[in-house]
């Protein structure tokens, strides 16, 4: 696969450097306590965030297809990074660590042959709803998670509900300081937000934290802030002391990661693609991710993925191109090398308040509302319930996010739709026709146009397989009358046979024959008449014609 490099920055328009400058300080603003907080979720130091953070963001912007994306540290990976390595290392902090970064370069290894490998197919498996409801469910997790820094309370563990009762059952302890200078903050974000967009809210609001802070001695008042934060740049290569089978007991685990990452990147990427009006490579985005996890896990950082938050700051910060991203990651080390001091008076509601403000706007109910009304009274009188199938899937992805974590949610709303997809292929529409002039139209939508008594022409609005075979047989058999003495299936809507299915037809011209009523073949396309030729071996074929007309053309006129 041949990876155009800085494909965003091609055709660069000098009007894009203000906007890209200041969406890079706006997002630097936001990555540095986040990824601090992000590496502490993963269990490592904090400033091992900060180290992932500059690679990951250069080697996405050199080889990734989104213009807006931010890769970086973020909560979903961070946590199951710390599930993954506990188990392994146990109680010896320099083997986590270690174990942490090389997480981080087993899954960029599996995401590059991914994508080298073209499997960014597997991204077609993830239905636009289905990842709508992904993202919804996300930001939600992540708006919950950031509410008791908000309140200055403690955070409980556990799922989407069972965070929100621990939010609940705190509210009594709510620190009034901190919930005061949350609020400020996030009333500075969508303030600016709305009335002074061409301001980046997100940057002032943190600017304004740490003034606070440092005037009024916030931080003595019971104010959490950032804190302490290790100076100095990483040691690069691979962690010491991880041998090769290691490396192999992280390749599975591996792979889990990356598919988390992997479906919020995209959704992120896709999202603000959509807003700007162009495409989104999905395996440059695999490669991109590889390569992102690849040169962090070699600069002693943790592993990284799209990330749905800082990239909602990015682009809500008017970003055009990956420069912001480049921005982002000269400002992050010099960071590391002269301003570690800077953040650790910048207070936790502050950060709060810019995450939640970047990703509340991502909780599109309005999309799943539009989902829910695609329904009509003939898809319900088909597929019942599964008429909603799109809506269903994404409620599936959102409730399985905020009930039993990310990549089950995502498994289990990829499982929904592909399980609601089988069963509406597995009952499809058999619409009777009726001639009406020179067309064939489904009785059903055109009550008024009558219908010969003793023919009854088939549309099957599916391919014919497996699973849906009997179905259709017993449909058809159905909608015969005493008065049937032909059945003409007209095959232009059922453009793939397989053998059980034509097996299951010849299997139907034999029963209607028992009731002396023939069994006919319209308008087949290639694979159709191939297979359905294939399957004869011996048995008298099954008459086949070009058109509806032919035929009923050996058919008596109607008295």
């Amino acid at each position: 696969m041949a990876v155009p490099i800085f494909e965003s920055l091609r055709g660069y328009q000098r009007g894009w450097i203000r906007p890209d400058v200041l969406a890079g300080l706006t997002v630097w603003a936001v990555l540095v306590p986040e990824g601090l907080a992000y590496a502490s979720i993963a269990g490592v130091p904090p400033v091992v965030g900060l180290y992932a953070a500059v690679p990951s963001l250069v080697l996405y912007a050199l080889a990734g297809s989104s213009r807006h994306l931010i890769v970086a540290p973020m909560s979903a990976t961070a946590a199951l990074s710390a599930a993954i390595i506990t188990p392994l290392a146990g109680a010896d902090s320099g083997r986590y660590l270690a174990l942490s970064t090389a997480l981080a370069i087993a899954t960029g290894l599996v995401g590059l042959l991914a994508g080298l490998i073209r499997l960014g197919f597997i991204a077609a498996f993830i239905s636009e709803p289905v990842l709508k409801g992904f993202i919804v469910g996300l930001a939600l997790t992540i708006v919950i998670g950031q509410v008791p820094k908000l309140l200055g309370v403690d955070k409980h563990e556990g799922n989407f509900f069972e965070q929100a009762w621990g939010v609940l059952g705190e509210l009594g302890e709510t620190h009034w300081r901190t919930l005061l200078i949350g609020l400020a903050s996030l009333a500075v974000v969508l303030g600016v937000r709305r009335w002074l967009p061409l301001v980046p809210g997100s940057l002032l609001a943190v600017l304004l934290g740490i003034l606070a802070v440092s005037l009024f001695g916030l931080d003595d008042k019971g104010v959490a802030i950032v804190g302490h934060i290790d100076a100095g740049l990483p040691a690069l290569g691979p962690p010491s002391g991880v041998g090769f089978h290691d490396y192999l007991d992280l390749l599975g685990p591996a792979c889990g990661v990356l598919l988390i990452g992997f479906a919020e990147g995209l959704g992120a990427a896709k999202t603000y693609a959509a807003k700007a009006g162009y495409p989104i490579d999905a395996n440059r985005e695999l490669f991109g991710l590889g390569a992102a996890n690849l040169g962090s896990g070699l600069s002693s950082g943790m592993v990284v993925n799209g990330s749905l938050s800082k990239t909602a700051v990015n682009g809500g910060a008017g970003a055009k191109t990956q420069l912001s991203g480049l921005v982002v990651a000269a400002l992050t080390l010099l960071t590391l090398l002269f301003l570690t001091g800077l953040f650790e008076k910048l207070p936790e509601a502050t950060l709060a308040a810019v995450v939640i403000a970047a990703v509340i706007e991502l909780v599109d109910v309005s999309a799943l509302r539009r989902l829910y009304r695609v329904w009509t009274q003939l898809l319900g009188s088909i597929y019942g319930r599964a008429a909603r199938a799109d809506f269903l899937g994404a409620m599936a992805a959102l409730l399985g996010v905020l009930l039993f974590d990310t990549l089950p949610g995502l498994l289990i709303g990829i499982g929904v739709a592909i399980l609601l997809l089988v069963y509406r292929a597995s009952q499809p529409h058999v619409a009777a026709l009726a001639k009406s002039g020179s067309l064939w139209v489904d009785q059903v939508r055109h009550p008024d146009v009558a219908a010969r008594p003793d023919l009854l022409v088939v549309r099957v609005e599916s391919g014919l397989f497996f699973a849906n075979a009997d179905y259709v047989r017993e449909r058809i058999e159905a909608l015969c009358t005493d008065q049937t003495r032909v059945v003409v299936l007209d095959a232009e809507t059922s453009p793939t046979l397989d053998v059980t299915a034509a097996t299951a037809l010849l299997a139907l011209r034999k029963d209607l024959a028992q009731r002396r009523v023939d069994f006919r073949i319209a308008r087949t396309v290639a694979q159709f008449g191939d297979e359905l030729g294939s399957a004869v071996h011996g048995d008298t074929p099954i008459g086949v014609y070009p058109t509806v007309a032919a035929a009923t053309a050996d058919l008596p006129d109607q008295p």
